[in-house]
């Protein structure tokens, strides 16, 4: 179930046999989809916070959070089983990530261990990895390691991707509500993630569409190869597939960047009903499957 090794092996054949340019680092898959975030105008965040519907299509968490040095950031967080979508608003982040059409991706492991395995894998690709370890303030003043992290880029323009690799420190805090182990070393996004989607419709993020800028691309493609995705390139987009979610990322000037789209798989089928949210449009069902434009 965590690994899905028939699955990636049968896509990348489909990729080759395609003629699509795929690259899989060697090994199994290291990193999986965990969250996106994307940056919207004001208007938006506050219709997805104030929305009724919302509130019943997902597990949706509205949190202040204190991590490392002090910064804070407020969050609207759409939770699933094992994956989950982070909005944000004007301003609800520091600096040029409070802007509208900045964004990020989230790539974790799932075993401890596997983030220095990550590493090797990216040196041997010619890449420098940079460390981080977020913390989370839980309202002491006493800041608790989260998780690792690792980025190819000190800095970038308006789009971040990094992997990250939850902490033992806060697994086993009991204000994190995080459930047990259910194997040595389980570092899981099923771990982490609350139950409460159970009750909700959607289940998971199964595909992702972003716009970001030709440097944030330079600094994206090595981390989902040597993640273990596979990765083809259509012209200006590159697709990356296994693991559950697809994530399409096409290159695009600075004013057309941003969140684009994503798509659930829901728990139960659900009859159609469309729910406009600022400038973005949710559309629920037919059946179980669910889209957000943006």
């Amino acid at each position: 179930m965590r690994i899905r090794p028939v699955a990636c092996m049968i896509s990348a054949l489909v990729l080759v046999l395609s003629g699509a340019t795929a690259a899989r680092a060697g090994g199994r898959q290291l990193l999986y989809y965990n969250h996106a975030w994307g940056t919207l105008d004001r208007a938006t965040a506050d219709a997805v916070e104030h929305s009724r519907y919302v509130k019943d299509f997902a597990d949706l968490e509205v949190r202040t959070t204190t991590g490392a040095d002090g910064k804070v950031w407020t969050g609207r967080y759409l939770r699933g089983r094992e994956t989950y979508l982070e909005i944000f608003g004007l301003g609800d982040v520091p600096g040029s990530d409070g802007e509208p059409g900045s964004a990020g991706l989230g790539l974790s492991t799932e075993h401890d261990g596997d983030i220095e395995k990550l590493k090797t894998r990216l040196r041997g690709a010619g890449s420098n990895p940079i460390d981080f370890t977020q913390t989370r303030d839980f309202g002491d003043g006493k800041p608790v390691p989260w998780f690792d992290s690792v980025y190819l880029a000190e800095k970038y323009q308006r789009f971040g991707a990094w992997a990250m690799e939850y902490r033992d420190e806060y697994l086993n805090d009991p204000r994190g509500k995080v459930g047990p182990a259910k194997f040595p070393g389980d570092v899981t996004r099923e771990r982490y993630m609350p139950d409460a989607y159970k009750d909700k419709l959607m289940r998971d993020v199964t595909y992702l569409h972003l716009a970001i800028t030709a440097a944030d691309m330079t600094h994206t493609v090595p981390l989902l190869r040597a993640g273990g995705f596979a990765v083809r390139t259509e012209g200006r987009t590159v697709v990356a597939t296994c693991g559950g979610t697809t994530m399409r990322i096409d290159e695009a000037p600075v004013e057309d960047i941003g969140l684009k789209r994503a798509e659930f798989a829901l728990n139960r089928p659900a009859a159609l009903h469309v729910e406009r949210l600022g400038t973005s449009t949710l559309v629920v069902g037919p059946g179980k499957h669910a889209v957000w434009t943006f």
